[in-house]
């Protein structure tokens, strides 16, 4: 099976790459700069020209796959690439995948879109699903949650860093999951005739909200974390003022995601279908507490090597 992953340099996508390889897959890569995707090609995938910005260029990057991972995510800025760039540029990506007979098309959208639908980044998804709902293509959906990933960045790093970790007061809670265990469902699932045509949640073993996050970074790194709470009318004001001008909305759209995630919802669902059809054991899911323990672990001993280092420097010069 040969495939074409789109935002292959991406989070997600290069895990699927990765993954893909490591199963003996064939792996072309749907990529814009050669430069910013060499480590691709250096684990044995095959880059291929291809922007969503220039429809033209999609329908020859179709050329002998047998199925699409969709990985990318959006780039709107304004108003003219959110309706160009990336909606008009996934229906031609649809509809060149049906002329060139693809096998499978896989697609990631966000868990619990049918209630953010207001929200033009949710739309979009909700769009391309109803799109692939409605063709004759072989489909996949896969609703995602949060990453593991993305919580180093948030509340890690600042809280080694002793900076301030920024919050809303969330009592939102989001089952994160590991990318790695993302791809390996994902690649998983292409030989699998039960999820033709089906709509998936994938999830970790646990929702958890920023301040269930931020005691367990404080456990595991035993530092105190330094928390700033930004009250939700601020973030509600900020967004209606911005949303006034073309150049906030992207802007306006991210505070609206912050804006949820005060809204007490739980971004959650059972995966007992998805390990009975994939065959996989839930205990193979990673765990937050493990891939943070892991994290600080490794932190802590590159900077005791660094110390080490630093005090044999100052008694060689001594």
């Amino acid at each position: 099976m040969s495939l074409l992953v789109l935002g292959a340099t991406g989070t997600l996508g290069r895990q699927i790459v990765r993954r893909a390889l490591n199963e003996g897959f064939q792996v072309k890569c749907f990529v814009r700069n050669f430069k910013k995707a060499a480590f691709l090609k250096e684990w044995g995938a095959e880059l291929i020209y291809g922007d969503l910005a220039l429809p033209e260029t999609i329908p020859i990057t179709l050329y002998g796959i047998t199925a699409i991972v969709d990985a990318s995510t959006t780039r709107a800025n304004d108003l003219y690439q959110f309706k160009v760039i990336d909606l008009y540029s996934k229906y031609i990506l649809i509809q060149s995948a049906i002329k060139a007979e693809i096998k499978k098309y896989i697609f990631f959208s966000i868990l619990n879109s049918n209630k953010y639908s207001e929200i033009p980044l949710i739309k979009l998804k909700t769009s391309i699903e109803s799109q692939l709902k409605s063709s004759n293509i072989n489909y996949t959906i896969f609703h995602l949650a949060g990453f593991f990933q993305g919580i180093i960045p948030q509340y890690a790093l600042p809280i080694l860093d002793q900076q301030s970790v920024w919050i809303t007061g969330e009592c939102t809670k989001i089952s994160y999951i590991n990318t790695q265990n993302v791809a390996k469902i994902v690649i998983k699932s292409l030989s699998v005739k039960q999820c033709n045509n089906e709509v998936f949640p994938i999830v970790g073993p646990k929702p958890w909200n920023s301040f269930d996050i931020i005691q367990l970074c404080e456990k595991i790194s035993g530092k105190k974390a330094k928390i700033v709470q930004v009250p939700l009318y601020i973030i509600e004001i900020m967004k209606n003022c911005i949303n006034f001008f073309e150049w906030g909305w992207n802007i306006g759209d991210r505070l609206a995601f912050i804006e949820i995630l005060s809204m007490g919802d739980t971004f959650d669902a059972s995966m007992e279908e998805v390990y009975k059809i994939l065959q996989i054991n839930s205990s193979d899911i990673e765990s937050l507490e493990f891939y943070l323990q892991e994290y600080f672990e490794k932190i802590m001993s590159k900077l005791k090597q660094f110390n080490d280092n630093m005090m044999n420097s100052k008694d060689i010069n001594f």
